[in-house]
């Protein structure tokens, strides 16, 4: 999704009318402040939406060390914030009075109130919120990541932050002067890269993930003491849709996610059978309008927070995620999905990252630019990812175990890849062997049933070969599951169709025995969930 600015100038900056923002005094404070006060750090928690009622507010983004640039002038009857503001998330912008400054401060709880309460009035302002967020995406806010473009880790960071909808600027020290006298700075050595710069000027060698959500504020305080009417484990799409259909119920919410919202269907770049999208819709952007509306009605959604295990003997239920801290439940939604699964090859593991991928995003799009890759799978996901490779790589060999695709496969994605011409289909065919350097991948080989084995010079392969239940951390509480380790669900004697055999705890969408593996089921499961959530916990 692109933005022009000025044709759409009228959307991201709205001026309300008086008697709009006298409709909205209700759900805020009025104060006033001086000129050159900071109304937002980046960096720092905001305190909310400000709508200005008299003198002018100037909204300014970091890039780089003491640069900043204008974004935008605020006067009266208009509003600062974007999408950060529904959860009170560390600013992205720093934003100052310029003049002496009367304004309605709406926080965080007034904001989602208002969205709910103003109907009409809320879909412009949330509207603007979101457009708000993607220009920030599309103009390098937010951290900076710096490091050799093809780095693993790179790669990795900039999937976590592009899944979960963050901006950030991308500097490879080999082109860029700044980068250059930072990693010298820094003394990094390749270890230590990718050095990623916070929106507060800390700066970080090769953090893991949970550590870049912590400096983005994207995991939340979890109060050990309270108690949550749900908490449900993934954000894929049955996760997001049980944290909408319970928190615009009233339910308390609290969503953890060990990567960011969409699971697997996060990766597809189009899913065209969805209900109500003609066009298609990518995993991406349906999971981040899930996002935004989970957080609209209140759920608390922390990303990179992995849970370890899951306590069935108290009630409430306890789950407690690998950095030791612990939530509290009276239900609790599985919904964890499914890992993927590897090659069973001994190297494989080196090469993740380092030219094996189990992604096909514009990151790994960017990288297959004009050269020859492969992909492993004949499910639609891999549909989906040869497809969209295809328009970016010179050539495409697409190797799958069995006959053909139409087992598996959607017939409009079979019929849309026999009509690429830039796409080679293997069928009855294995990958035997991998070979790389220091720097990664560099071969591929693969042999048919009965057939010689070919060796093709490919620094890319892709992997959508099925994935196992993410259960891991349900090992201690000893739920019935079928011979491939899915969760069953609705035994016999079983109240409720979706609960598990733990009374409590309810199984949806991958991770569940006996799932359609669609998108459209994994949400009417999310909400299906809630309505026997609510039945059980009415039975106390």
């Amino acid at each position: 999704m692109t933005i022009d600015v000025d044709l759409r100038r009228a959307q991201l900056f709205p001026r309300l009318t008086e008697a709009e923002v006298g409709r909205l005094r209700r759900f805020g404070m009025v104060g006033t402040w001086a000129a050159g006060s900071f109304l937002a750090v980046a960096g720092a928690t905001g305190a909310g939406m400000y709508v200005v009622l008299r003198g002018r507010i100037s909204v300014t983004r970091r890039q780089g060390l003491g640069e900043t640039v204008v974004i935008v002038e605020h006067g009266p009857g208009e509003f600062l914030g974007e999408t950060g503001q529904l959860s009170g998330r560390p600013s992205l912008v720093d934003a100052t009075a310029l003049t002496e400054l009367e304004a309605l401060l709406i926080p965080p709880e007034g904001l989602r109130a208002l969205l709910v309460s103003e109907a009409e009035l809320g879909e412009r302002i949330m509207r603007a919120l979101i457009l708000r967020r993607v220009v920030l995406i599309e103009s390098g806010g937010g951290p900076i990541l710096v490091g050799p473009p093809d780095n693993a880790d790179i790669l990795r960071l900039q999937g976590f932050l592009t899944r979960n909808a963050h901006p950030y600027t991308a500097l490879d020290p080999a082109t860029d002067g700044y980068a250059a006298d930072l990693v010298s700075h820094e003394h990094a050595g390749p270890a230590d890269l990718p050095l990623v710069v916070c929106v507060d000027g800390r700066v970080s060698h090769n953090p893991s993930e949970a550590q870049l959500a912590r400096c983005l504020g994207l995991l939340p305080e979890l109060d050990p003491d309270h108690v949550y009417d749900a908490v449900v484990v993934g954000a894929g799409p049955a996760g997001l849709a049980t944290a909408v259909y319970a928190a615009s119920e009233g339910l308390s919410v609290l969503v953890l996610d060990s990567r960011a919202p969409g699971g697997q269907a996060g990766a597809s770049s189009r899913i065209e059978n969805y209900l109500g999208f003609p066009t298609g819709i990518s995993g991406q952007a349906l999971a981040g309008r899930a996002f935004v509306q989970a957080q609209k009605f209140g759920a608390t959604v922390a990303v990179a927070a992995t849970v370890a295990r899951l306590d069935c003997t108290e009630r409430p239920l306890m789950l407690e995620t690998t950095d030791g801290r612990r939530v509290r439940a009276r239900a609790v939604v599985v919904a964890s999905g499914a890992a993927y699964r590897p090659l069973g090859l001994n190297d494989v593991a080196r090469f993740d990252g380092h030219g094996v991928h189990y992604w096909a995003s514009p990151l790994e799009a960017k990288l297959c630019r004009n050269e020859t890759v492969a992909l492993v799978g004949a499910g639609n996901s891999a549909g989906q990812a040869v497809v969209y490779l295809a328009s970016h790589a010179n050539h495409v060999h697409m190797l799958v175990r069995g006959p053909g695709l139409a087992a598996s496969m959607s017939r409009y994605l079979v019929e849309r890849i026999e009509g690429l011409p830039n796409v080679t289909l293997h069928t009855r065919t294995s990958v035997t062997g991998l070979e790389g350097d220091e720097h990664g991948l560099t071969g591929v080989r693969w042999a048919p049933v009965g057939g010689g084995e070919e060796r093709h010079p490919i620094r890319r392969l892709f992997l959508f070969i099925g994935a196992d239940p993410n259960t891991g951390w349900l090992e201690g509480c000893g739920m019935e599951r079928d011979a491939k380790g899915f969760l069953l669900t609705g035994m016999a004697g079983a109240k409720h169709a979706l609960q598990t055999s733990v009374p409590g705890v309810f199984a949806i969408g991958d991770v569940r025995a006996g799932s359609v593996k669609r998108v459209a089921a994994a949400v009417g499961e999310g909400a299906a969930a809630v309505a026997q959530m609510h039945a059980y916990l009415a039975e106390g």
